[in-house]
């Protein structure tokens, strides 16, 4: 195993700068799944489960989600929420018991709900509750990926080391081209984030600045 004394950030920025991966790329029609982003781990003034990487970032998931509408393609946002026994968490609501805990994210509470700042259009937009990290594990969006004849899979949210990457694990998985902006996804930790974005960008997905991803949709347009 190769060791080091350089932070994840510094590998991240190194691998970035330097890739030695070809890019998966674009394809011809994409969907925009926007993970969990929810008050439970976007307001940081309210809950300790919640985090910041980049103040712009829903700012830039409205963008994405306002051309993603504006071409006709699907626009998917996706919250978690438990029953009050917390029995629908399963094995991944055992590990600890705090009013922080995920399976302590009740139906109602204002941890479940979408982050006030977001612009979610509820009538032609799609939500899906989920209860385990991956996007696509037990919803409808393999479905609807199949039913709007996509090709590729824009992942924003959260957290870049839990539901992102499974979620982008399972996209690659299941065959689609998979895209992370970077500025659009968070972690509570600078390690995990940039850690993560390592091996996302090194075996699963595409990372790229998200002026990249408003290029490819305004030449698509």
């Amino acid at each position: 195993m190769e060791t080091t004394t350089k932070t994840a950030k510094e590998i991240y920025l190194e691998v970035k700068a330097n890739p030695a991966r070809k890019r998966f790329g674009f394809g011809e029609k994409a969907i925009l799944v926007n993970i969990d982003p929810q008050k439970a781990y976007t307001r940081t003034d309210l809950f300790k489960t919640a985090y910041e990487t980049d103040p712009r970032q829903l700012e830039y998931i409205n963008e994405l989600a306002k051309r993603f509408r504006a071409m006709g393609w699907p626009v998917v946002w996706t919250h978690v929420a438990y029953m009050e026994s917390g029995e629908d968490a399963g094995i991944w609501g055992t590990r600890t018991d705090t009013p922080d805990s995920l399976q302590n994210i009740k139906f109602g509470s204002e941890r479940s709900e979408f982050d006030d700042r977001l612009e979610i259009d509820e009538v032609n937009d799609v939500i899906y509750l989920k209860k385990m990290p991956s996007a696509f594990f037990e919803t409808q969006l393999q479905s609807l990926c199949v039913w709007h004849k996509v090709d590729t899979v824009i992942l924003t949210g959260g957290s870049t080391s839990g539901c992102i990457r499974a979620t982008a694990v399972e996209s690659l998985s299941r065959g689609y081209r998979t895209i992370v902006p970077e500025e659009c996804v968070a972690d509570k930790h600078e390690s995990y984030h940039y850690a993560n974005l390592t091996d996302l960008s090194l075996k699963y997905a595409d990372v790229l600045g998200v002026q990249e991803v408003f290029d490819w949709l305004d030449a698509k347009g």
